[in-house]
């Protein structure tokens, strides 16, 4: 049956739903050519008596189901990041239960996690606070066995005086991490109040004091995650990394050319957007694998006008339009986010995000997010 979608300009227009599925994509086993992680979202628990500035109610089975689906097609996970709502709605309290839960699951089930450490006990205070919130984080990572993923600060970016304070908290941190890490630089688009990280407004400046501590511990960097959404910029600095340095990308508008690569180097991936495309994901990097990069952008190429709408400006709810896409694909029963972050998005914006990975053939019950897709429409006031 035609569904009526709203559009922006406030009328409706008909589109013809799929009725069958793309091929489904069978399990695998780790990517060779490429090292990918998927940052997952959390399940909220939509039975659980909160308010938006509550602490979080995690549905555990049905997050932990979750990343069990992305292990099982090869996917590393980057766990207790942004896309899980770290200081949107997750705080520290419920990232360290879910870290600690997440790596567990991770070990029985054989799948590759990294975790992020962050300072989001804090809201502002002294270096010293600083470096002493980002220890309590790394600790619980290390002690759950997980990857350390060292995440932007927003009480660092609050604190420090210029790019000496970078280099003077990043330096502590990497001397005395166990196993090398990976260094996260989150851009204001993502965080507003990431602004000027690094010691500078100016991302040439910024950039200098980023790769001077990577210079200074390159043991102790496994790689670097770049979420700018400039591919020049993240190209240009891939390749002034040191040897044996990785570069995981984080444009979540770039991305197909990027983990392609060109002559001089390519990105391995983590990113927000393989919570959604995980099982077409998995298939483009393996044929990557095999040495076909024309097959491999063909396959991905197409979800990038999905991708770049689900991360429109403002670029830091794109969790919402995740959450919904997982609740249309069947991955959980229902669509209510921790902090009611569900409200963050227009009815129009969810109209294109579910006619777009319609068409790409995401879902793998095509009927079921119709009928999801029908009872929000019909929620919204929109009838036949």
């Amino acid at each position: 049956m035609t569904l009526h979608l709203p559009g922006a300009d406030g009328t409706l227009r008909a589109y013809e739903p799929r009725t069958e599925p793309r091929a489904a994509v069978a399990p695998g086993s780790a990517f060779t050519s490429r090292t990918v992680f998927s940052a997952a979202h959390v399940v909220a628990d939509p039975f659980a008596d909160v308010s938006p500035d509550s602490p979080a109610a995690v549905d555990w089975d049905a997050t932990l189901a979750f990343r069990r689906h992305l292990w099982s097609h090869g996917l590393g996970v980057a766990e207790a990041m942004d896309t899980a709502q770290r200081g949107m709605g997750l705080d520290w309290a419920g990232a360290a239960e879910l870290i600690r839960r997440s790596a567990a699951e991770a070990k029985a089930a054989g799948g590759r996690i990294a975790c992020g450490a962050g300072t989001d006990q804090l809201t502002a205070g002294t270096l010293a606070e600083v470096r002493a919130a980002y220890e309590e984080q790394l600790a619980v990572v290390e002690e759950s066995g997980a990857q350390a993923i060292l995440m932007a600060s927003r009480a660092l970016a609050a604190t420090a005086r210029g790019p000496e304070d970078y280099l003077d908290v990043y330096g502590h941190l990497l001397r005395q991490t166990t196993e090398p890490v990976i260094l996260h630089w989150l851009g204001p688009m993502f965080d507003p109040a990431l602004e000027g990280y690094w010691g500078s407004a100016d991302l040439d400046a910024a950039t200098d004091t980023f790769l001077e501590v990577i210079a200074a511990h390159p043991d102790k960097v496994d790689g670097i995650k770049v979420s700018l959404l400039d591919a020049r910029r993240e190209v240009d600095l891939r390749r002034r990394l040191p040897k044996g340095v990785r570069c995981y990308t984080g444009d979540d508008f770039h991305y197909p050319e990027l983990i392609a690569g060109d002559e001089q180097g390519f990105s391995h991936a983590l990113l927000g957007v393989f919570d959604p495309l995980g099982p077409l994901a998995a298939e483009a990097v393996r044929v990557l694998d095999t040495g076909d990069t024309d097959g491999f952008r063909a396959l991905l190429d197409p979800t990038v006008e999905l991708s770049r709408h689900l991360f429109r400006a403002p670029t830091r709810f794109y969790k919402t339009g995740v959450v919904f896409l997982a609740w249309l694909a069947g991955h959980q029963s229902h669509f209510t986010m921790v902090g009611g972050l569900q409200s963050a998005r227009s009815l129009p914006h969810f109209a294109r995000a579910y006619e777009l990975a319609d068409t790409l053939g995401l879902f793998p019950d095509p009927k079921l997010a119709e009928d999801r897709m029908r009872t929000l429409l019909h929620l919204y006031g929109v009838t036949p």
